[in-house]
């Protein structure tokens, strides 16, 4: 991608396998794959497959204009057969595209696309959960405060939130290499997905042409069936939002207000055009805004499944390419992002501690409730200490100070400041850092 918007919406190797010129590679692999294929199911001889291959390999095919001779017929596979059977000439042009229609190459370049970005953006994803992983390890007992709602909840650690954004990379990028991977098919039905002729072998080039490809198999052919797409598109729609969420969360740390959190990019990376104070989270920003369009792209994917009458869709075949092209450049480009801002990540633990501190031990009064609970009963208990807290925020007091009055006798000053230190309330959340950590170190091991 290149151009005004480049910079952002194009980042990581992801972009690199996205766009025109990667879209035409991915159709002349399928066509010289169809010429290997016919070849091995003795329909065409091998040395005119070469043939085929050599001018697919070595080609000097121009995608802008055979995007431009595209609208003569709605999809530049008309033009390409064309240049392809010019280039190669002789007996072996005959061979060029046989048995094969233009969805059929259009498809299968679809899924090759898929499956070279789809690579690039799982493994920017995991670069990202790598980072994270080391920072859930470095402060899974960073005490800072769980918001629910916008509003402080109970404690957390900034280690568990962090090993919680790497577990949803690691799910959804697993989900990504699945979907554009190892079940992506190739298509290949002929004009209306009989193979009639190819005759009794359409079957075999079939199974060729796809395992020339090391895609799935395209039996029966998917033509009016877009479950590979969408399947591919919701994947890529689940990984944006991981990355969307996980930057999401930084910008939020990093408000002035909070500051729990910044990103150290650097002179020069961050600033405003009027205001020489500012150190924008500029790489979290990025990442959000590049999973904010997967949603929508996502939608049009899915909403052309709905629109493919009989044999062959008119139209919403051919609006899926460039929705899917650009899903999986932003996606791709999310993720890289993410992975950036992780690496400038500079969490700060005193801030985190001194926020939750705020709040004067509300956060913690679940805690005394549950202490109360086996000498006073559940709902004395609680109503107990919801008189002290509401006390207490009427007259703009101490929490622990209402407490100790209402608990008399029930508890000692110094046994309530142990109930409402945040530290000593954490849960399971050293442990879940611990096995989110090892779950990742496995898939990494795969």
């Amino acid at each position: 991608m290149t151009g005004l918007f480049s910079g952002m919406f194009g980042r990581g190797p992801a972009a690199a396998e996205t766009g025109g010129e990667a879209w035409l590679r991915a159709m002349l692999d399928a066509e010289a794959a169809l010429a290997r294929a016919l070849a091995r199911t003795g329909l065409a001889a091998a040395e005119h497959a070469e043939a085929i291959a050599a001018a697919c390999r070595d080609h000097p095919f121009d995608a802008g204009e055979l995007g431009r001779a595209a609208a003569a017929s709605a999809n530049p596979v008309v033009p390409l057969v064309k240049a392809v059977t010019a280039a190669v000439g002789g007996d072996a042009a005959r061979h060029v595209h046989q048995g094969a229609t233009s969805q059929d190459i259009m498809d299968t370049a679809a899924m090759l696309v898929a499956r070279r970005a789809g690579a690039a953006a799982a493994a920017e994803a995991r670069s990202a959960a790598d980072g994270l992983a080391a920072l859930a390890e470095r402060h899974r007992g960073s005490v800072m405060a769980g918001r629910t709602l916008l509003q402080q909840a109970l404690p957390t650690t900034f280690g568990l939130v962090a090993a919680g954004w790497m577990a949803a990379l690691d799910d959804a990028a697993a989900a990504v290499l699945a979907e554009t991977g190892e079940r992506a098919r190739a298509q290949f039905g002929g004009a209306a997905g009989t193979l009639a002729s190819l005759g009794d072998r359409g079957p075999a080039v079939a199974a060729a042409f796809a395992d020339e490809l090391g895609l799935a198999r395209p039996l029966p052919p998917w033509h009016t069936d877009r479950g590979p797409v969408v399947s591919a598109a919701g994947a890529l729609a689940r990984l944006s939002g991981a990355a969307g969420k996980a930057a999401g969360d930084i910008v939020l740390l990093a408000q002035t207000e909070v500051a729990e959190v910044a990103e150290a990019g650097g002179a020069g990376v961050g600033g405003s055009s009027t205001m020489p104070h500012k150190r924008n989270p500029v790489a979290a920003v990025s990442a959000v805004a590049c999973a904010e369009q997967a949603p929508g792209l996502a939608a049009t994917l899915l909403a052309a499944q709905l629109h493919q009458p009989h044999q062959r869709a008119a139209g919403a075949w051919q609006a899926e390419w460039e929705p899917l092209d650009r899903l999986l450049r932003s996606t791709g480009s999310a993720v890289s992002w993410l992975a950036e801002s992780v690496r400038r990540l500079r969490p700060d633990p005193d801030r985190m501690r001194r926020n939750l501190d705020l709040t004067g031990g509300f956060p913690l009064a679940e805690r005394v409730a549950t202490d109360l609970a086996p000498q006073l009963g559940r709902l004395p208990a609680h109503e107990l200490v919801q008189r002290a807290c509401a006390e207490a925020a009427a007259g703009g007091g101490d929490l622990a100070a209402a407490l100790t009055a209402h608990l008399d006798g029930l508890r000692t000053g110094e046994e309530i400041a142990a109930l409402l230190d945040p530290a000593g309330y954490l849960g399971a959340a050293p442990a879940l850092v611990d096995a989110a950590l090892e779950r990742h170190r496995a898939a990494g091991a795969r």
